[in-house]
């Protein structure tokens, strides 16, 4: 059983960077969440999930499109692709990189899959990147806690951003009160 060391990249997408809910300094995450995924692909105990925020046409009408009436990430448009050089490395290493769609801010199939992995060869550590720190990275971190109780749960803080910058400093405070390293 070989331990496994796990990358979450948090809706990294298009749409979240320069699209309908993009915000500049989200730019700036690419090259860093990039090599980060380079490195655990290339290494034999590292694993990849990127999740993506995936509405369907009918967001409008759903709870969270009432309360944030912004179409965004609608499956298989532009916007819900992964932005940059991030979405480059997950062509480059196809083989590494599960794709993780949700409906909402956390994810009970990411859940699922890191249970799953710790049960089988078991998780040492999982590191998150990617946006919103204060809505679907903290929502993540909280549920990756849930699956694998006994793994370190990294917050890379360069590697993460929000559009409002007090509400993601918080959610590094409230995600470091949760004994997550945030680094």
């Amino acid at each position: 059983m070989a331990v496994k060391k796990v990358l979450v990249v948090v809706d990294y997408q298009k749409d979240f960077v320069d699209g309908a809910l993009g915000f500049e300094s989200a730019k700036n995450l690419d090259k860093g969440i990039a090599a980060l995924m380079k490195q655990y692909a290339e290494d034999e105990n590292g694993v990849i999930f990127c999740t993506f925020d995936t509405h369907e046409k009918n967001y409008l009408q759903t709870q969270e499109g009432k309360k944030l009436p912004v179409e965004h990430c609608i499956k298989d448009t532009e916007g819900w692709k992964l932005y940059g050089e991030t979405e480059m490395t997950e062509i480059m290493y196809p083989m590494a990189c599960t794709r993780v769609e949700k409906p909402t801010f956390g994810s009970y199939d990411l859940m699922r899959k890191l249970d799953r992995l710790d049960r089988t060869d078991g998780v040492e550590s999982i590191t998150l990147v990617g946006v919103v720190t204060n809505m679907c990275v903290i929502s993540n971190a909280v549920i990756a806690k849930a699956a694998c109780p006994e793994a370190e749960i990294i917050i890379k803080k360069d590697l993460v951003d929000s559009f409002d910058k007090e509400l993601h400093t918080k959610a590094l405070d409230v995600m470091a009160s949760m004994q997550m390293t945030v680094e």
